[in-house]
């Protein structure tokens, strides 16, 4: 066929389209991997080598030519389409807006701050510290010397060596009785890191902890502190226990319960059947401790308590899988 034929016919072929499917029906037709130019490429073999390039040439040139045919004609034909739809589709601007639904606090923020709220009420002030927390900190100075069992007990992530991230907030309590004389008293709220992940623990988590050092601090005044924000926090009527248990920095040390929430102490799955769920751990500094932070354990007592406040937030709004915070999921978020 003669290639100023089939330009005519291409031309023909786009003046008869009204819409740019029409267009590219049309490009398929002649450009397509089976359309009319193509078929023509793979003919050329056929020809005398010498008849080779002039019809290659001519061919490439009918198919730029056809290209840019198509080209104006899709542009042409979009305008015109665009037009239409602009001039059926209109916008009434006296319309309000679409309103953007207002941010919430996360329930770990608001569970945070009402914790710190409490016991900035009680006196205590609120002490940070970093994350990435030297293990002489996080380990040593708590009476968890190299090799200690109690290791064992916290998965830690290392950085380097003597380096971690902290896995409680306890060396903010370290750094600042090492750079206070008593009396403190302080709360040390922040992110903790362990390697642990399933239903009732997150590799990362929050912890408030507490220390009260002074002379003359007694177990008395740990639990009337600790029942003063149960009570503030939970409610009145909660009814809470403290069992024995064992810290290294803490001595003699308890674990305070509360009535588990779920089922109000009759025994359920959350509880695992005793009634009671534990939320903190708690105790009276070890005279260790104190030496190591150079107070005189003779002249000196103190109490410290810890807290996850994931835990907390859990008990508080009855959730059963603390990785439920952390999904950004905003139908879970949107309920409190």
């Amino acid at each position: 066929m003669n290639t100023q034929d089939l330009i005519l016919e291409a031309i023909n072929d786009l003046a008869a389209a009204s819409t740019v499917s029409d267009v590219e029906s049309i490009r398929v037709k002649y450009l397509g991997t089976k359309g009319r130019i193509t078929s023509l490429l793979k003919e050329l073999g056929k020809l005398p080598k010498s008849e080779r390039p002039e019809a290659g040439k001519k061919l490439n040139e009918t198919k730029e030519a056809i290209s840019g045919k198509i080209s104006e004609a899709s542009e042409r034909i979009g305008s015109i389409e665009l037009e239409k739809k602009l001039g059926s589709e209109r916008c009434d601007i006296t319309l309000p807006g679409r309103r953007i639904p207002n941010g919430r606090r996360h329930p770990i923020t608001s569970v945070l701050s009402e914790i710190i709220e409490i016991f900035s009420s009680m006196g205590f002030d609120v002490a940070e510290g970093p994350e990435i927390e030297l293990e002489d900190y996080n380990f040593e100075k708590l009476n968890i010397p190299k090799h200690h069992p109690a290791r064992d007990m916290q998965a830690t992530f290392f950085i380097n060596e003597g380096v971690v991230l902290r896995t409680h907030t306890s060396p903010v309590q370290i750094r600042t009785m090492l750079s206070s004389k008593p009396p403190v008293k302080i709360i040390a709220p922040g992110k903790v890191y362990r390697c642990d992940s399933d239903i009732s623990h997150t590799p990362m988590f929050h912890q408030v902890e507490g220390l009260l050092v002074d002379r003359g601090v007694s177990f008395s005044d740990l639990k009337g502190t600790l029942m003063t924000f149960i009570h503030k926090f939970y409610g009145p009527e909660t009814k809470t226990r403290f069992r024995p248990s064992y810290f290294p920095f803490t001595e003699p040390s308890a674990e305070v319960d509360i009535q588990c929430v779920t089922c109000s102490g009759k025994g359920c799955r959350a509880c695992k059947g005793s009634g009671w769920t534990e939320i903190l751990g708690s105790g009276m500094v070890h005279p260790q401790v104190l030496k190591n932070v150079n107070y005189n354990p003779e002249e000196f007592t103190g109490f410290a308590f810890g807290m996850g406040v994931e835990r907390i937030a859990r008990l508080k709004y009855n959730i059963d899988d603390l990785r439920l915070f952390y999904e950004n999921d905003l139908r879970f978020l949107s309920q409190f």
